[in-house]
């Protein structure tokens, strides 16, 4: 099950916040504010997916994830591995590497990274 891109910003807010009345999801979105039946309406549809879910208090409703979001995009990271370099984890490094201009320290910071989890291997 995947998040539309608008779902991904609200629940961006919600992992952020970790629980949320509707008020404080919509004081956390930058100017110009969604309207309100918009982040409802989303809620809901992030509700059925299985994202989300509340907690009733009265009328309201305190919105919470169900899902992690180091979970969500991992097992998006490794759905592009799959699908666009042939399930190689090397293809897809050195296409990163290549393609977003990183700077001399940004790979040498991802190069400690690498070492790192070599060590503990």
């Amino acid at each position: 099950m995947q998040l539309s891109k608008t779902e991904e910003d609200l629940m961006n807010y919600l992992w952020k916040l970790e629980k949320a009345f509707m008020k404080d999801l919509l004081d956390a979105y930058p100017e110009p504010k969604p309207a309100t039946t918009t982040v409802a309406t989303l809620l809901k549809r992030m509700t059925d997916k299985g994202f989300v879910a509340y907690n009733l208090y009265g009328n309201s409703r305190e919105y919470y994830p169900l899902v992690k979001k180091k979970d969500y995009f991992s097992k998006h990271v490794n759905g592009l591995i799959k699908n666009f370099f042939n399930d190689s984890a090397s293809q897809f490094a050195s296409f990163f590497t290549k393609e977003t201009n990183l700077t001399k320290e940004e790979l040498e910071d991802l190069k400690t990274l690498i070492d790192n989890q070599l060590k503990s291997k």
